[in-house]
Order: structure tokens, then sequence, then C-alpha cells
């Protein structure tokens, strides 16, 4: 996998044989970065990245400059990997790598985020209830993102907080947006 911009653009990391994670295709994470960079100005952002994977949206938001990057993921293996390669990539002290179940996380989290982004598994049971999961904890400043990465079978258009969805091939990225003060 590589990192496609940013100060880091160009960085490669390679992801283990048998790693238990479904990363976001460069496609459609340049897609979202597109977006993203009209829309914020990235430095000092505080961003939190759920179901971490792989870390590589981590990296992207870091590589951008966000200020510090919280990544939420379940998987003992993968917290390892993440970590490893944030230390190897020099973005270990910009990211902190929580290894928890993301719900359970997010009944404790009393940070605030300008930004947060979700790729659960496509066939988590659930993930309907996710945005509301995030969107009721009161994590995010107002006028800040809630972004799901979901597959074509869940639809969030009539949720009150719905912003936009982006669609690349097989990819769907719901933008839901906290009210501004």
């Amino acid at each position: 996998m590589r990192i496609i911009g940013g100060r880091l653009k160009g960085k490669l990391f390679d992801i283990p044989e048998g790693f238990k994670s479904r990363p976001t295709t460069d496609f459609a994470k340049e897609a979202l970065f597109d977006i993203l960079d009209n829309e914020y100005e990235w430095e000092g952002l505080k961003v939190l990245d759920l179901f971490g994977g792989t870390g590589s949206i981590s990296y992207e938001f870091l590589s951008r400059g966000a200020g510090h990057v919280w990544t939420v993921e379940m998987n003992p293996g993968n917290t390892a990997f993440i970590s490893k390669t944030a230390k190897r990539l020099g973005i270990a002290r910009d990211i902190s790598v929580i290894h928890s179940n993301v719900f359970d996380f997010l009944g404790i989290c009393r940070e605030k985020f300008d930004l947060v982004f979700a790729d659960p598994p496509y066939a988590l049971e659930g993930l309907e209830s996710i945005p509301e999961k995030v969107l009721s904890r009161g994590i995010i400043h107002p006028g800040g993102y809630f972004i799901l990465e979901h597959g074509a079978e869940h639809d969030f258009s009539a949720h009150p907080l719905f912003k936009k969805e982006k669609v690349y091939g097989r990819v769907h990225f719901t933008f839901f947006e906290v009210p501004a003060e």
C-alpha cells in the first residue's frame, strides 16, 4: 500500500500476508481526500479513525497535516501493525493507537474531534446503527464531519444529519455534518 498525498506521499508499507482487514482502495481513498482537501484546513485537526484496520486512513490524515489522530482497532495484530508502521513512517508521536472494541471506546471517549471516520467491515451486524452511536456521543465539534465507509446495501440519506454520499466503485462514503453553533 502507499500513502497518496501530503508530506508522506509515495511512502509504501506492506501488509503482511493473512492480514485481517479490507483496506480502502487507493482510488476511493484519493477521491475521499480530494473532497476533504477542499473542505478542511488540515493543520492541527483532531481526527478519530474508527475500525483502524491497516492504519492507511490515519496515515493519510497525518500526512496532510492533522495535529493528532486517534485510531481505534480491536484486532491486536492490527494495532501492533499500525503502531509499527507509524513508527517507521516517523509519525508515531502524532497517533494514538487504541486497542479496543469501537463501541466500548465510544462509551468512554471524552475527547472532541474535528472529524471522525469509520470503515467497519461491510458485513458488520448493526452497521446501520453506527451513525447514531457516533453522532449521539457529542464527540464531534460543531461543523465537523462524521464519514462512514460502507457498501451499497445501506442508505443513510434519511438521517437528519446526512450531508452527502459519494460512490467510488463499490465503496460508498456517507458524510454527516454536526450543525454549527
